[in-house]
């Protein structure tokens, strides 16, 4: 490899606007911060919600008569 082309790869701190923290390595080389991460993301944390645009999401619901958009409760034995 040649010398001094390389740009210089340490560790740094990411830091979310919701307090979350946590380190990783980046060429960077100074602190990160960012408005949302994968602690407060509605996809990984659950809290998805469905835009809902003209009544579409009703219609699909009423066309094939399913709780698609609810979470499955788990079945009892």
């Amino acid at each position: 490899m040649k010398k001094n082309i390389h740009p210089e790869y340490k560790e740094i701190t990411v830091t979310c606007a919701c307090g979350n923290k946590f380190t990783t390595r980046s060429t960077l080389c100074k602190d990160l911060h960012v408005e949302i991460c994968s602690a407060c993301h509605p996809f990984y944390t659950g809290k998805q919600k469905f835009v809902d645009t003209a009544g579409r999401v009703e219609k699909f619901q009423r066309k094939y008569g399913g709780d698609y958009f609810r979470k499955a409760e788990k079945s009892k034995k």
